[in-house]
């Protein structure tokens, strides 16, 4: 047997509210990069499944930026390290450098691909200048009082460099080595978000929650004009140019895209993202970038939800939206259809076609805290969540159904039985049997349930004293049994029944699994599935029931066999923080897994033994 990464269906991008968010593209357009979490993440732009993930950061990263020559990528983190890695394989690191106190919140490189200028919130200083592949200095950055939010590189000689910030002001770097030569005050008059050199190096524009676009000399750095007054009508988080130097985008908090002609000021296209007339937040645009290299004249704008939206000029909307998770997903469910339904820590819930790597937001009021559980049935998913709710999916639809089930305290498992009509919540002190939203019977229960899983007229309930206890559901009705599975030596986690009904895997805290034989005897089957060093988080059956993928708190995937239990495949370190679900998918050549980096991950799995 043998497992390797398949498919990675990235994370979408982090973003902070108020906060603009760096994106980067290489030189010949292809590829766009991002953090979220601690991963970053460089993603083909026209086939967004194909991606990889460079988990080199061991705190959150808050940027990465492709060098020009898009051999190297830079990548800064909230400790003020800054990684040089290759943007190849997102493997191998060049070098780890400390650079401030504080968060990394921009980098840029010079036109050689040799210097680095990075900036955020230092304690004593707000950035610096240093070599890409020793991180010796080459320069200082001073000036600024306050947060520094962007920076940027003239690409020609003379070398250039221009930083914004919080205290409202522009200063402009002579270079190289870089020093301070001047300082625009006074023309923001609130936070400086971005600032962007054009391509052939003649003019820099920096912008502001002040909503001012202003234009300076990109030599000299003389402010030359301010355009655009009064159109965007929100903070203004970010700007890029196109290639020809003529026309430059902006990202503002009034959920638009604008572009505009540096020349005239003229506002040549507009997007407006989001529903028609409605005003929301998560539509805001925090982040955009205008590839260069490319014929289409593609432009990337980044919502505060996390949605990358494709825009073409000519076109009202966006001609493709690419949506994932930039929280930890900490639920995965398939349903009937054979899609992969994902919930994050945040309540966002998402569908996936796994074919194409295709994630889509499930539409209508979501949870409004972190999703734990699904199951699936008769053409439905139900989850559950923290906000003490249950709420279904038309997988049809891929749309929330009417009014969610407010629920009595926080739900501690979900299962579905009967074909899917009906739906059994475990509760602090009692088990609900629910069918049509309605609740149609309730059974007490004297400890706080760990767990739930159902099959046919069984139901295992994770019990005190590290047991399961079985329950037999008839008509909707659930009545307690005298069986107790006393096998597992720590408290139940996770519990799946096999397909077939005829094995029930129990996994506990201490990171082993114990495999029960239904029926009357409940003997156990195996309890040799013990290679997790922390809590099992998930486990789930293949279609045939003769293996188990299973997910733990150690960051391991592990693909089980019941007919030698001692034979066994590893992905190790599949997800940052931990695995949170798995699921076969593909027939039982593919397993799905999820977990802290909010990424989801295909594997395949070969030679099932």
């Amino acid at each position: 047997m043998s497992i390797e990464i398949d498919t990675i269906l990235a994370a979408a991008p982090a973003t902070t509210r108020g906060q603009p968010t760096q994106l980067s593209v290489d030189a010949k357009g292809e590829r766009i990069a991002y953090a979220s979490g601690k991963s970053t993440y460089v993603r083909s732009i026209d086939t967004p499944s194909v991606s990889k993930q460079y988990t080199g950061h061991t705190t959150t990263a808050t940027v990465a930026k492709f060098s020009p020559s898009g051999f190297y990528i830079a990548s800064g983190d909230i400790s003020g390290k800054v990684r040089v890695w290759d943007a190849t394989e997102a493997v191998n690191t060049k070098g780890e450098y400390s650079i401030i106190s504080g968060r990394i919140t921009d980098l840029a490189w010079d036109g050689d691909s040799q210097r680095v200028i990075a900036v955020g919130d230092g304690r004593e200083r707000f950035g610096h200048c240093f070599t890409a592949d020793s991180g010796n200095s080459v320069g200082e950055v001073s000036g600024h009082s306050k947060v520094i939010n962007a920076v940027a590189i003239r690409q020609q000689r003379p070398i250039r460099a221009a930083t914004v910030s919080d205290d409202g002001s522009m200063c402009f770097l002579h270079g190289a080595p870089f020093k301070f030569n001047s300082k625009a005050a006074g023309l923001h008059k609130g936070f400086v978000m971005g600032t962007a050199f054009s391509p052939d190096g003649a003019t820099l524009v920096t912008v502001g929650a002040d909503r001012r676009i202003q234009l300076y000399d990109g030599k000299t750095g003389e402010a030359t004009k301010q355009i655009g007054e009064g159109a965007h009508t929100g903070s203004i988080f970010a700007v890029s140019w196109a290639n020809d130097s003529k026309r430059f985008v902006t990202a503002s908090a009034d959920q638009t895209v604008r572009v505009w002609d540096a020349e005239s000021g003229e506002n040549v296209q507009t997007w407006r993202i989001g529903e028609e007339g409605s005003v929301s937040v998560a539509d805001q645009q925090v982040g955009v970038v205008w590839p260069h290299g490319r014929s289409d004249g593609l432009i990337i704008s980044l919502s505060l939800s996390g949605d990358l939206n494709y825009l073409v000029e000519g076109s009202d909307k966006p001609i493709k939206v690419v949506q994932g998770h930039n929280k930890s997903v900490t639920a995965l469910g398939t349903g009937s259809d054979g899609k992969l339904t994902t919930g994050s820590f945040d309540g966002k819930v998402l569908s996936w076609d796994v074919a194409s790597g295709a994630g889509s937001v499930v539409e209508g009021q979501p949870h409004s805290n972190q999703v734990t559980q699904f199951a699936s049935g008769a053409g439905k998913v139900y989850s559950v969540g923290w906000d003490d709710t249950l709420r279904t999916v038309q997988e049809s639809t891929n749309n929330f159904l009417g009014n969610s089930v407010k629920l009595d305290s926080q739900p501690k498992g979900i299962a579905t039985a009967a074909q899917g009509s009906n739906v059994i919540v475990a509760l602090e002190g009692k088990l609900e049997v629910y069918s049509n939203d309605k609740v149609v019977s309730e059974l007490k229960i004297n400890y706080t349930p760990t767990a739930l899983a159902a099959s046919g007229s069984f139901v295992a309930v994770g019990a005190e004293n590290n047991t399961v206890r079985i329950y037999l559901l008839d008509g909707g009705k659930l009545s307690a049994t005298e069986t107790q599975l006393t096998s597992s030596t720590a408290p139940i986690s996770v519990l799946v029944f096999s397909p077939d009904g005829e094995h029930l895997a129990a996994g506990n805290s201490s990171g082993k699994i114990v495999v029960y034989k239904t029926g009357s005897s409940w003997g156990v089957a195996t309890d040799r599935w013990s290679a997790h060093t922390a809590k099992v988080l998930a486990i789930a059956w293949n279609k045939a029931g003769t293996h188990a993928a299973s997910g733990g708190l150690d960051t391991n995937v592990h693909v089980w066999s019941l007919a030698k239990p001692g034979s066994r495949i590893k992905a190790p370190n599949a997800h940052k923080d931990g695995v949170y679900g798995v699921a076969w998918v593909d027939g039982d050549n593919k397993v799905a897994s999820t977990g802290g980096d909010a990424a989801v991950k295909i594997w395949a799995v070969k030679n099932l033994q």
